[in-house]
């Protein structure tokens, strides 16, 4: 799950910044960091309590 996960951030991330390069859309990422980084703090920490521990494993 943690390799589709980033693979799909990347397709994201990607398609993101192509959209804007082209001037498809225009969104600041500056603009959009600011208002939605707690966000990304919970996604991190829920993320980091679904993953497997990995002392269980033997």
């Amino acid at each position: 799950m943690k390799g589709n996960f980033a693979a799909i951030v990347l397709v994201l991330l990607g398609t993101f910044f192509l959209l804007n390069n082209l001037e498809l859309i225009n969104v600041s990422l500056f603009q959009l960091f600011r208002v939605w980084w707690p966000l990304i703090l919970i996604v991190v920490g829920i993320m980091l309590f679904f993953s497997p521990d990995r002392r269980d494993r033997k």
